[in-house]
């Protein structure tokens, strides 16, 4: 009857422990993080953009996935387009009519596991002044020691659809494709 009773008390603990467990702060690597998005160019082409040296944190939880979290920011004015004159016309009042401080954010709102690597996001993504739910299709692509800075590392990419016209930025469309397609690619340190 003691044996029992022992071992139920383990299991109580090691249960009360595991229920206990809390996602942990990561934070996104600004020189490895990068969100490219593409759309048509009035069919004859392929337009690309990036944002990249962002900010942003993981709440990561390797256990319990669906309880992790993720926010990221980083100034409009931050895109590279590859070229001045087309970075110009995306910042005036045809797209974006962007001041220096005008932010894009992306706060996640629900995480659904979809297989062992892989999961739905769903946030509020805020462009131009708009906000509206937008869902990123992710994988954790690593989790481990990083072999050069000796601490935990994770990395993820995702993928998303957006429309241009549901943020107020649907000039030209349909010339210009509305639909934009994202692909992030992030690495992320364990916070100290």
């Amino acid at each position: 009857m003691k044996t029992l009773i022992t071992a139920a008390a383990i299991a109580a603990t090691t249960f009360a422990t595991t229920v206990q467990a809390a996602p942990e702060a990561y934070v996104l690597d600004s020189s490895h993080s990068q969100i490219v998005f593409q759309y048509n160019h009035l069919g004859y082409s392929t337009g690309y953009g990036m944002f990249s040296g962002f900010a942003g944190e993981i709440q990561f939880d390797q256990e319990d996935p669906a309880a992790s979290s993720v926010t990221v920011s980083f100034p409009v004015k931050s895109m590279l387009t590859g070229w001045q004159a087309r970075f110009d016309h995306f910042m005036s009042p045809d797209f974006f009519a962007a001041t220096d401080d005008e932010m894009v954010t992306f706060t996640s709102t629900a995480i659904e596991v979809t297989g062992e690597n892989t999961a739905l996001i769903t946030g509020d993504l805020t462009l131009n002044e708009v906000t509206k739910p937008v869902v990123l299709d992710a994988t954790l692509n690593q989790v481990g020691d990083h072999p050069m800075e000796g601490k935990p590392w994770a990395g993820f990419s995702a993928t998303a659809t957006v429309l241009r016209s549901d943020f107020n930025l649907g000039a030209f469309a349909p010339f210009i494709s509305d639909e934009v397609q994202i692909n992030l690619s992030v690495e992320a340190m364990k916070a100290d």
